[in-house]
């Protein structure tokens, strides 16, 4: 198995409208004028840099918006410039939720089981319904078909539908989900986080913001992905940290094979949580403990140290890809330093990235990426269209600097000649990517 990264494509409607309830940086910055020309290529920096490094890295496409058909079943009618003006007028809220950009935080797309953890020896996604926010909501269909044009040989990959059934299964995919891979077996473990219990009326909850990920939802995606019960360990979050703002399991913990960076107040039981991991690993995980003396909760939400990325250039030896508030918050860098100088964790070196644009949105290097552990089989299998090299770099480069805003407002989204170049946009994309259906 080799890890590969898929990187969502940062769509040209990115704009700061704080629809986001319990995600801080969201809530924080909304309304600022955005750069989705900024946006785009500080994503496509970071994914190619990482390819440079070694990584094979994929990408996938926006989505377009505003979405109209999302506006019409909300009761608005007539051509596209009249619904657009329509929605402006009566209630800009939701113009924005049919316009975000968040699909670009591809960790939200689906969770993944590679094809040695499966019943059936096959990659398996099951695109995340998103349901807790109206403007993450429409977006899993696009998902579905965007990763059945990816993944698209059905003798290695399946590429399941979203969850139904209502709240009681909200899904936010792989922001709640590690795989870990133990170095003396190679045994995987799926480790799913939940927010909160629907169905048990006496099951603890946060109180101030609402928890998006249910432990239904993680037993019925494990189910979806076939992957084998042996390999699943579902733990639940800390419901202190959700009402801090730790919206997903990956604002305060990340892992990668063996290791697992977690801060202490990451689940309702860290120590049990660690010790169970522990056992289920075969005393194989390398636990890096971040405590509240080396980083507070409120410093951990500002710079997501937790949403970084760990990776792995060379065998044994780990790289933290990491946003550049990590290194402007001294707590923080003081924190990464003492952990790469510690010879009993293989992480070895940080690179600090400028994700600003996203950051200011609620989301890191790690939000920015699906990560999809595939044999040289299946990644022969692939689009070959969608990994990244210097002839796609370049090409994306050209083609954000083409159709991309350099700023944009609330007021932009309703001019329906935006919404034309954002469809010309992707149509466009499609046709770089070689997938057989466009917008």
């Amino acid at each position: 198995m080799r890890e590969t990264n898929f990187d969502g494509i940062v769509g040209p409607s990115h704009n700061y409208s704080g629809l986001s309830y319990g995600n801080v940086a969201s809530l924080q910055f909304a309304k600022d004028i955005s750069s989705p020309k900024q946006a785009a290529l500080q994503g496509l920096k970071k994914a190619k840099t990482l390819a440079d490094m070694g990584i094979l890295q994929g990408v996938i496409p926006p989505q377009v918006r505003p979405d109209l058909l999302a506006l019409r079943n909300l009761g608005f009618s007539g051509t596209d410039a009249e619904v657009l003006q329509q929605a402006y007028q009566e209630d800009p809220t939701l113009l924005s939720i049919c316009s975000s950009s968040s699909f670009m935080w591809t960790a939200n797309a689906a969770t993944v089981a590679p094809s040695s953890d499966t019943k059936d020896g096959k990659c398996h996604f099951t695109v995340a319904n998103l349901r807790s926010k109206a403007h993450r909501a429409i977006e899993p269909q696009n998902t579905y078909q965007s990763l059945q044009q990816i993944f698209c040989h059905e003798d290695f990959f399946r590429v399941h539908s979203c969850l139904e059934l209502g709240d009681a299964f909200s899904d936010e995919g792989a922001a709640n989900h590690t795989r870990f891979e133990s170095t003396k077996t190679n045994q995987a473990l799926h480790f799913f986080v939940y927010g909160r219990e629907a169905m048990n009326r006496q099951a603890i909850q946060p109180e101030r913001f609402p928890a998006r990920q249910t432990l239904e939802a993680s037993k019925a995606v494990a189910r979806r992905n076939n992957i084998k019960e042996e390999l699943c360990f579902f733990a639940q979050q800390n419901p202190a940290v959700i009402d801090a703002g730790v919206f997903h399991n990956d604002v305060i913990s990340v892992g990668y094979k063996n290791v697992l960076l977690y801060h202490e107040t990451a689940f309702l039981n860290t120590k049990a949580t660690l010790d169970e991991l522990q056992q289920r690993m075969q005393g194989d995980l390398i636990g890096i403990r971040v405590s509240l003396d080396d980083v507070s909760v409120e410093a951990a939400v500002q710079t997501y140290l937790f949403n970084s990325q760990i990776v792995e250039p060379e065998p044994g030896k780990m790289v933290l890809i990491a946003p550049e508030h990590c290194q402007q918050e001294a707590s923080v860098k003081a924190f990464i330093d003492k952990m790469i100088a510690d010879p009993n964790n293989p992480i070895e070196e940080a690179h600090y990235f400028d994700l600003l644009q996203s950051m200011k949105n609620g989301g890191g290097p790690a939000c920015l990426r699906l990560r999809v552990a595939l044999t040289d089989e299946e990644i022969a299998a692939v689009n070959p269209k969608c990994w990244i090299n210097d002839n796609l770099y370049n090409d994306l480069c050209r083609w954000v600097n083409e159709y991309y805003r350099d700023e944009l407002n609330l007021e932009d989204l309703r001019d329906p000649s935006f919404l034309l170049q954002a469809k010309e946009a992707i149509q466009s994309l499609h046709g770089i990517l070689g997938f057989t259906r466009t917008c």
